[in-house]
């Protein structure tokens, strides 16, 4: 064989290792979900309605594992009385199959036994609790509704004021508006004085229907009624509760009051992130990397547990100390452990590891870069391959260029 046959021939030998190497490294694990996992819940945990109202919720049940699933359901809570059942469109059901990834929207409906024969619902309000578990029952998750049924507000003779939803349910940093209806009773034409009062620190104001500027009165036709908005804006931070808002509709010869009502749930938000807010580390293979992770509560509501979940290349093993946290206050920080440990067979390079901090009605996500490094023996090892490599090729010039 000619010299340049040898030179062909080691070039090809470089060009292939090099390239089986690169696709070796370019080849990631893939984050993996859970085994088995589902998530089902009823969409709204409050609810307020009229008596002409009739009780249907969204119940949402989603596969979030890797294998499919039968899931079952039971109504372990319900107002003494009442009917309560779970449909699929026109069908009544007990149970569901999920393949991987489905999801599906379900139809919660309740009413009580021997509805009256106005079909009107009694005023007050009811809880519903719904359990879905797996086939085999170890894997169940519990959702819960309170539903309000309002009765209706009639005023004095001469002002009639009237609203669909007298209590509004949400978050502290959320805007209300109540819709009222304020009817002319009487027989001549007034202008009527609007007016509210709410807890101090708290925006109120009435602006008219389908329109964005403020008011203070509005004229009535005799015998007609007219739409009005009420906007209410919490105070900054308010704490969670119910908060009652008076109003005052009143002209010159009579007036009425009503009271509305908005139930605070509070702020659900946290954030994870590191002290310096570096999001690298370095390892070797086998060997376990430690990096501090705190978690802060920023929203006005306690959060009474927060659980960590990761993503990690397979065979990878990832470690939380302490493993959950609970009671963490409105502006509270707490630190948390992470400890990464890469494969043994994990090859040099950048990989990727996602940490989830899971807390009530909130997450977040934070997503380190791990680097694995070759131990100092394998440096050693490979200097004296690249020793014994060129030694191998000087003998092989040498003998070329003998002959």
């Amino acid at each position: 064989m000619s010299k340049r046959s040898y030179i062909i021939l080691f070039f090809l030998f470089v060009f292939s290792i090099t390239t089986i190497a690169g696709a070796a490294l370019a080849d990631e694990p893939k984050k993996d979900k859970p085994a088995r996992g589902f998530v089902a819940a009823l969409r709204y945990p409050g609810v307020t309605i009229g008596p002409e109202d009739k009780v249907r919720v969204d119940y949402v049940v989603k596969n979030t594992g890797r294998s499919d699933e039968t899931i079952m359901f039971e109504v372990t809570e319900q107002p003494k009385g009442w009917e309560t059942q779970i449909k699929s469109y026109s069908d009544v059901i007990t149970g569901l199959f999920l393949a991987e990834d489905e999801d599906r929207t379900l139809t919660l409906t309740a009413k009580p036994k021997g509805e009256k024969e106005d079909g009107k619902l009694p005023a007050g309000t009811y809880r519903f609790t719904v359990k879905a578990s797996t086939k085999d029952g170890s894997i169940s998750e519990t959702s819960s509704i309170e539903i309000t049924v309002t009765k209706e507000q009639k005023a004095e003779e001469g002002i009639e004021l009237t609203t669909s939803y007298p209590v509004l349910r949400g978050p502290s940093d959320a805007t209300y508006e109540f819709s009222l209806d304020v009817k002319n009773d009487s027989e001549e034409d007034a202008l009527f004085n609007l007016s509210a009062k709410g807890p101090d620190g708290w925006e109120v104001s009435f602006k008219p229907a389908y329109e964005d500027k403020q008011i203070s009165s509005l004229q009535i036709q005799a015998n007609q009624s007219r739409s009005v908005k009420m906007e209410v804006k919490p105070a900054r931070r308010a704490e969670t509760g119910e908060y009652p808002i008076d109003v005052m509709i009143q002209s010159s010869k009579t007036k009425t009051q009503a009271q509305m009502k908005v139930v605070l749930t509070g702020t659900y938000e946290i954030k994870a992130g590191t002290p310096n807010g570096l999001l690298s580390l370095t390892t070797q293979t086998g060997q376990e990397a430690n990096i501090s992770l705190f978690v802060r509560n920023d929203g006005s509501a306690v959060q009474k547990e927060i659980s960590f979940l990761s993503f990690k290349p397979e065979n990878w093993d990832v470690k939380f100390n302490p493993e959950k946290l609970e009671n963490l206050k409105p502006g509270e920080l707490k630190q948390v452990e992470v400890l990464i440990t890469p494969a043994k067979e994990a090859l040099v390079g950048d990989y990727s590891v996602g940490v989830s901090a899971q807390g009530e009605k909130a997450t977040d996500e934070v997503e380190f870069r791990v680097t694995v490094k070759a131990s100092s023996a394998w440096g050693w090892i490979g200097v004296a391959i690249i020793i014994l490599v060129i030694i191998g090729l000087a003998v092989t010039f040498r003998r070329l260029g003998r002959r």
